[in-house]
């Protein structure tokens, strides 16, 4: 089987119904199957479907973004960030430069304590989507070779 590369418009919402993000007037997200670029509770519901497709999906948190894990919810010192860093509930860093090395969000500041997490923000959260497909072909060998979907214009990163 040929691998494809699928388009689709979506509406993400919480399980408030509070929508979180949507491709509402932009381009559709486009992607490579098999890539990983989504989340696979998203891809693994969608995969099947045809252009013209329409479909509310509920993914769970463990197939969208995990679990929340404790262990990344620690406390640092301000003195351990550069000198002269204005550190900033919401600022967001890697601790490293490794490939997939989580992204730690400041969450709270309390004197020299810096309360951070490096959990997704949409960790232990059921999604909700609302689905359009637009586009289903086969991906062409450049798409292939770099392991993920290109645009009208070329790349689509």
């Amino acid at each position: 089987m040929t691998t494809q590369v699928m388009g689709f418009h979506y509406t993400l919402k919480d399980g408030q119904g509070n929508v979180i993000d949507s491709s509402s007037g932009g381009d559709p997200l486009l992607f490579l199957l098999g890539s990983g670029h989504i989340i696979p509770g998203l891809e693994n519901q969608i995969s099947s479907m045809a252009v013209g497709d329409k479909k509310n999906v509920e993914v769970k948190a463990n197939e969208a973004y995990g679990e929340v894990v404790d262990d990344l919810k620690i406390t640092v010192q301000k003195s351990q960030f550069p000198e002269g860093t204005e550190v900033k509930v919401g600022d967001q860093f890697q601790v490293n430069e490794e490939p997939h090395a989580p992204i730690f969000t400041v969450v709270n500041i309390e004197g020299e304590d810096v309360h951070i997490d490096g959990n997704h923000p949409l960790a232990g959260k059921d999604l909700f989507f609302d689905v359009e497909i637009t586009e289903k072909r086969d991906a062409t060998k450049e798409e292939l070779d770099h392991g993920h979907a290109h645009g009208k214009g070329g790349h689509q990163h």
